[in-house]
């Protein structure tokens, strides 16, 4: 798609220093672009790169200065750069169709322009309204709910009585609703803790690949608006998570974990179950989250901590082999100290 350099100003609100006919027909990074592109310039990092780069004209911030190239100036450059890949690449248009390999249960409620791909499995008395495109392959459980431009790839499964809200996009592999993980010692054996609530996603929330989000025990697992989950993510029963948070990879949220807004998960951050995680709290990769953390913290480490405590401590790690020979030095030097004034006191005597 092409477009002049004007016109993708006005779609992310740039000020443009240099000719704003420029035409614009593809983006690239700032070392690969060539005449015709669009780049950017986000990390200061690459500043330097600003005067060899071959594209045509440069997304960067206000503070950013290069008179004989051919600048768009914003406040965000990242984003920026996510609604220009938007512009120049929009999604391809769906069919609007329901193939006829796609089942489809009794007493279903259909909107418009609903995309059924084949092997496209729909359970009776759910609700798919107007927009909807699922992908070969997805499991769609009884009276299950499924609002309006929701948008699913190959291979998800929703069960049973689960609620998903509108413009929501689920990756391949994930399933939503599966049994919370409830047992309850007998004996040696477990018995199984019938898991009857449901999973309720809001809108505007995007689930990534292979995700497992289980149901309730009883009311519901609840992932609100905005919320964003990378790949390989677990979600227990019973868990919230609150609006515009960010679950990045191999993250595990124990049962009953209450997530509050704006709250960010780095990898394989871990917790245990029945604690809260405030507003605007940060986690650092591989941290465990043993108890509440309030909110506005940074935290990170295993058992988690304040993330400068943790940055203090993680610096000692490679120094214990070093204080662990001085230690032994010591001890030994204290040894024969008080061996000495033992024999000294003995002679004394």
């Amino acid at each position: 798609m092409k477009a002049t350099l004007q016109q993708i100003a006005d779609i992310i609100g740039g000020r443009i220093e240099g000719d704003p006919d420029t035409v614009i027909q593809g983006i690239a990074g700032v070392e690969q672009a060539r005449e015709g592109d669009i780049t950017f310039i986000a990390n200061p990092q690459y500043i330097p790169y600003i005067d060899r780069t071959g594209a045509s004209a440069i997304v960067c911030s206000p503070e950013v200065s290069a008179p004989s190239k051919t600048l768009l100036k914003v406040d965000n450059p990242y984003l920026a750069y996510a609604k220009v890949i938007r512009f120049l690449n929009p999604p391809a248009r769906e069919s609007g169709q329901i193939d006829s390999g796609a089942f489809i249960g009794k007493d279903v409620r259909l909107g418009k322009n609903i995309t059924l791909y084949p092997y496209v499995y729909i359970g009776d008395g759910s609700i798919i309204e107007d927009g909807v495109t699922i992908y070969p392959h997805c499991f769609i459980g009884n009276n299950v709910t499924i609002g309006a431009d929701t948008f699913m790839h190959p291979n998800v499964t929703i069960r049973e009585r689960c609620i998903i809200g509108r413009r929501v996009i689920i990756h391949s592999g994930t399933v939503i609703g599966s049994d919370g993980f409830g047992f309850a010692k007998d004996g040696a054996a477990y018995y199984k803790i019938p898991q009857l609530g449901i999973v309720q996603i809001d809108d505007d929330v995007e689930i990534g690949a292979g995700n497992a989000i289980d149901r309730a025990a009883i009311d519901k697992t609840w992932i609100k608006r905005g919320v964003k989950t990378d790949n390989l993510v677990h979600i227990a029963h019973n868990v919230s998570i609150g609006e515009d948070s960010v679950v990045v990879a191999q993250v595990g949220i124990s049962g009953s974990t209450q997530v509050g807004n704006r709250v960010t998960l780095a990898g394989q951050v871990g917790t245990v179950g029945h604690i809260k995680i405030g507003d605007d709290v940060m986690v650092g990769a591989k941290a465990g989250i043993s108890c509440d953390v309030p909110a506005g913290q940074i935290v990170s480490g295993a058992p988690h901590m304040p993330h400068k405590t943790w940055l203090k401590a993680s610096r000692s790690f490679e120094k214990l082999p070093d204080m662990r020979k001085t230690i032994h030095r010591l001890e030994k030097k204290i040894q024969e100290l008080e061996s000495a004034l033992e024999t000294l006191q003995g002679s004394k005597s």
